[in-house]
């Protein structure tokens, strides 16, 4: 019997609710206090007090499960674990850019079967459940389901991405270019919003070199549930890769086929045992098309 997550959901909404007044009081304020973190990337009180939060009303709530979190790491030990990204976009919300959310996800047996992106300061909410579809909206009584575009050619596809940035340190810029010159259309929209887009259909493919599983859990659930595929450059399916690749679920080996880093067998049999072999071949009988 499948398990119902509802209760689990509805508190995901609550600690978002709880996130969205925390951040949207510090969103601008003269008195933002901005730190740098050992890897160099800022951290801001807002950051901190978020997480928490979170964490207080999940020690009351859910107290036998475990949480990971960007700033505070793991604690716990469950087959059940929270993961909370405080703010995912801290640079944009630092310059006063609206663009950054809250994720929150909750895994169960390392898959993740509830996950809530709240971006308040756009005036949106994305949030999945296991079997329960994709939706958004402002609360649950007041949703909308999302599902994926029905693109099929890389040809008439959206790509979204962060940074060209993480594609040249990984030594795969050139790979970014040329799936990027491919499609219809590229735009940076960066970060959760990408993957909203993507599961919404706005956006039919969405990519990033480098992520942490707090930067990914609460994206891998809505983006399957609105009929996407969440896998990792490798091609394994779910957040845990150190990295992902996204999409609508048709253009997902074509995809891979430029940025992913599976073998020449493995892209072989993504497109069905036909006479394409390695990248270089797909690649020239796409430009012949």
């Amino acid at each position: 019997m499948a398990l119902d997550y509802t209760d689990d959901l509805r508190l995901a909404h609550v600690l978002a609710d709880d996130a969205d007044a925390l951040t949207m009081a510090r969103f601008k304020a003269l008195d933002l206090h901005v730190m740098t973190k050992p890897d160099l990337t800022p951290v801001t009180d807002a950051d901190q007090a978020v997480e928490e939060g979170i964490r207080r009303t999940l020690s009351r709530a859910r107290s036998r499960d475990a949480v990971l979190g960007e700033e505070q790491g793991s604690a716990g030990h469950s087959q059940r674990r929270w993961v909370v990204d405080p703010i995912d976009g801290t640079k944009n919300f630092v310059r006063g850019v609206p663009v950054w959310a809250t994720l929150i996800a909750l895994m169960v047996d390392d898959e993740v079967v509830v996950g809530v992106v709240s971006a308040p300061a756009l005036n949106r909410r994305w949030w999945a459940m296991k079997d329960g579809g994709a939706w958004t909206g402002t609360s649950l009584l007041r949703a909308s389901a999302i599902q994926v575009s029905d693109v099929s050619r890389v040809e008439d596809a959206s790509f979204a991405y962060s940074s060209i940035g993480g594609w040249e340190e990984r030594d795969q810029l050139d790979d970014f270019l040329a799936l990027s010159r491919r499609c219809w259309r590229t735009r940076a929209f960066g970060d959760f919003w990408s993957y909203m887009l993507l599961a919404e259909g706005a956006v039919d493919i969405a990519a990033e070199p480098e992520l942490e599983l707090y930067d990914m859990a609460a994206l891998d659930v809505i983006v399957r549930e609105a009929g996407g595929i969440f896998t990792s450059l490798d091609g394994e399916p779910g957040p845990t890769g150190g990295n992902a690749i996204a999409s609508n679920g048709k253009l997902h080996d074509q995809a891979l086929a430029f940025l992913g880093s599976v073998d020449d067998e493995s892209r072989h049999a993504q497109r069905g045992g036909g006479s394409v072999h390695d990248l270089a071949d797909f690649r020239r009988l796409t430009e012949e098309d």
